[in-house]
């Protein structure tokens, strides 16, 4: 990391800067951040971000092989497949573990999916940092590739709504306003001017979908899909008017079945200087130490079922073993300085735009989780500063 700029980042820092940081953040769009927004971005020197890029961009590369084809193609529950199923997901996200190696930091994979990330609040929590710390030089930025604002804006609106009118694309989710990412949906509503509908609002007519909107049906040509399956499973309540499953005209950004394809399932299968061992539970090798590895089950989201401590008596009490991974522990580097003492670790989410046009996927963007804990869940930081969700800069 960049120790200079860090120095003098950390000099300048004032309780009264983050309070204009968190001002800035949660009255810009009308839901505020639901999360811990950190104290500080973290800053990339150029060796670390380029090592950072090579390593998503070679993990990303090697989901379009025929090999992982064959590998994904096992991925979806029964009964969960979606009909018309896209040639490419228009997302694919890439979570880096910043883990110390022989006294040198390097990313290494902790997760990936094919799933929307915060397209939006990323953008709008770049300019409020640029805005609240004034130690943050002008040339510094999270984006990648030479992206400015507009480039940036520019490739989101042609992922998301691409040739539709505005008003025929909706961001879907199970009752948006309760949501923690809502304040990424307000983002979005304000820079693509798109609007966020609860699934329970859609109305199905023979193979198409119409929300309402100033008193008008409105068809929907295009949804931006940000409904968590696993959620949706666990809420036989809400009853929509349509099925996932359903044969519809309409284009999903990203089509639901790349959320299984593209995810922890395919851990197994990826092999690059960058990642770590990982197994199906029900092929764990009998010669390798179980403490020495993480248990997680395949399609949950932020954590939910993650096992730290793994043993063989849990192993074989799993229900359904191969619904679950096996993935060798990483040693999470504390090395953000902090002005409250304890240094702080951090996950970098490597962020890629993959719309139609395009010939493979754009790495645009990144997201920083920052802990203190043993894990970046809010429950593993309660009490502590300099935690909470942030941003990768690197001067371009």
């Amino acid at each position: 990391m960049d120790a200079e700029l860090r120095t003098r980042f950390n000099a300048d820092f004032s309780a009264e800067k983050y309070a204009e940081l968190l001002g800035c953040v949660n009255e810009s769009v009308r839901w505020p951040a639901d999360f811990r927004v950190s104290e500080t971005p973290i800053f990339l020197t150029r060796e670390f971000r380029d090592e950072a890029v090579a390593a998503a961009e070679a993990i990303q590369a090697q989901t379009r092989t025929p090999e992982f084809v064959r590998h994904a193609a096992s991925a979806i529950p029964a009964g969960l497949e979606v009909p018309n199923e896209s040639s490419h997901p228009e997302f694919v996200i890439v979570d880096l573990g910043i883990c110390e190696e022989e006294e040198r930091l390097v990313p290494r994979l902790i997760e990936l999916q094919a799933f929307p990330s915060l397209f939006g609040f990323q953008f709008m929590l770049l300019g409020c940092m640029r805005r609240s710390f004034p130690a943050i030089p002008a040339n510094w930025t999270s984006t990648f590739g030479g992206f400015h604002d507009a480039d940036y804006l520019g490739l989101l609106r042609r992922t998301i709504i691409g040739e539709s009118n505005p008003e025929n694309v909706v961001l879907l989710e199970i009752e948006p306003e309760k949501q923690k990412t809502r304040i990424d949906f307000a983002c979005t509503e304000v820079l693509l001017g798109i609007r966020s509908v609860c699934l329970t609002n859609v109305k199905k007519k023979g193979r198409q979908l119409f929300y309402e909107h100033d008193g008008r049906e409105v068809r929907i040509e295009r949804i931006y899909n940000r409904v968590i399956f696993d959620e949706l499973e666990r809420r036989p309540d809400l009853n929509p008017d349509f099925s996932f499953q359903d044969d519809l005209d309409v284009k999903w950004i990203a089509h639901p079945n790349w959320y299984y394809r593209i995810s922890k399932h395919s851990l197994p299968f990826l092999k690059t200087p960058h990642t770590s061992p990982a197994y199906f539970a029900d092929e764990f090798p009998p010669n390798e130490s179980i403490g020495d590895y993480v248990l997680k089950p395949l399609y949950s989201f932020a954590g939910l079922g993650v096992e730290m401590e793994p043993t063989e008596e849990k192993l074989a009490a799993l229900p359904h073993p191969h619904s679950w991974i096996l993935q060798k522990k990483v040693n999470y580097a504390a090395f953000v300085r902090t002005v409250d003492g304890p240094k702080s670790k951090a996950e970098l989410r490597m962020m890629f735009l993959w719309p139609e046009s395009e010939r493979e996927p754009v790495l645009v963007n990144n997201l920083v989780r920052m802990s203190q804990g043993k894990m970046m869940g809010v429950n593993f930081n309660k009490e502590k500063t300099w935690v909470g969700s942030s941003i990768a800069l690197h001067s371009r």
